[in-house]
């Protein structure tokens, strides 16, 4: 298979077309947004057009082939064996994380978090008025790590811990080990567990664990997961709820049905439809290559040519995080050297939280010669500054 980037200026792309309004410059090389520029896989173009024959466009169910390519795809995937009854379709996984704090937690109600963290997971604590409990993640001999004391410390003042797994944006693919003592002090102290899941297909060094498979997670346990970041389609809004307990489900749906988005996106049911499938997955295995190649040809360029840059090692997902600080700059001055001297659009570190003073995250879904161009820029910048 061949991966391509499309050129998607015009297309009302908020990676390409809103660079100004995000970054404060129009004339960069965007690397910040987590999605590709590579094409959908052609199964689900297929199925798109497909389903674009058909004229009408009104409101869609969700059939019971979407579930069962759900259910199917777990089993492949991951090894576990979900019920449908556990499932529950939504419009995106960041809507998800509202709806579960909001259907578990009153105002003021303590949320863990661990930062540095995608920042959708603070605002939503911060919008719907809870408590954020942060717990920041140890960064030693460029490996991140959980401060277990903390963390236990803090599940005792929870009602919810937001979990995501792959962590975005260190890249951490959790161990089984770090999972399964995560769940067993959640489980001690009646947290429930809400796992951010959706790069969990995009993972490099090992093979995925969901949480909701372990024995003290299963029956505290949502994991949300969507097609959207692997396959490039996170413009139809469609994703899941994995959640076994009848009673959490129960909670969820009442929450679900109050927000008043009971029916699906037709594209988006057919994409889902289409990804979760052995042509979809076979499409994911050599995305999978083409992700580290790009992975292995940044880390050494920053090694030969930019080596103040030191990559954190990316165990998942199709982003690098960058440890800037041995540039010797401060958060304002590390933004504009990267837009308006290299003038290439990186996700601010500081906006992962304090923790992440002193990064900035790079996507690498994208083509080859579009990265080196990117690295050249900044290498021509920094020395520069020299």
């Amino acid at each position: 298979m061949t991966f391509k980037a499309v050129d998607r200026r015009g297309s009302g792309a908020i990676k390409w077309d809103d660079t100004l309004r995000r970054l404060g410059s129009d004339d960069l090389l965007p690397l910040w947004v987590a999605d590709m520029d590579f094409p959908a896989p052609g199964v689900i173009q297929k199925a798109l057009q497909q389903r674009v024959e058909h004229p009408v466009y009104g409101y869609t169910l969700f059939d019971d082939a979407f579930y069962e390519a759900i259910v199917w795809w777990y089993a492949h995937r991951f090894g576990w064996a979900i019920e449908r009854e556990w499932i529950v379709p939504d419009h995106g996984v960041v809507v998800s994380i509202n709806t579960a704090i909001a259907a578990y937690t009153q105002k003021g109600d303590g949320v863990l978090i661990q930062t540095p963290i995608y920042p959708p997971f603070m605002q939503a604590v911060e919008n719907n008025e809870r408590t954020m409990l942060e717990n920041r993640l140890v960064y030693t001999e460029g490996r991140y790590s959980i401060d277990w004391e903390d963390f236990e410390a803090k599940a005792k003042a929870a009602k919810l811990f937001l979990l995501c797994s792959p962590h975005n944006p260190t890249t951490r693919a959790w161990s089984d080990a770090e999972l399964e003592r995560m769940a067993a002090v959640c489980a001690r102290n009646d947290v429930i567990i809400v796992a951010d899941e959706i790069h969990s297909d995009v993972v490099h060094a090992r093979s995925h664990q969901p949480v909701g498979m372990l024995a003290d997670a299963q029956s505290i346990t949502l994991t949300l997961h969507a097609p959207s970041k692997t396959f490039n389609v996170a413009g139809l809004n469609t994703s899941f709820a994995i959640i076994p307990d009848p009673k959490l489900r129960a909670a969820y749906r009442r929450r679900y049905t109050q927000l008043g988005l009971p029916h699906g996106n037709p594209f988006g049911i057919e994409a889902l439809k289409a990804a979760y499938t052995p042509e979809g997955a076979a499409w994911l295995e050599a995305l999978l290559g083409v992700l580290r190649e790009n992975i292995a040809f940044v880390r050494e360029y920053l090694s030969e040519h930019i080596p103040q840059i030191v990559p954190v090692p990316t165990e998942a997902t199709f982003l690098i995080w960058l440890d800037c600080r041995g540039l010797g700059l401060d958060d304002a001055q590390l933004e504009h050297l990267f837009v308006h001297e290299a003038k290439i659009g990186l996700n601010r570190g500081i906006s992962f939280g304090e923790a992440g003073s002193g990064f900035m995250r790079l996507n690498i879904g994208t083509d080859r010669s579009i990265l080196a161009e990117a690295l050249e820029r900044l290498e021509r910048a920094v020395e520069a500054r020299a």
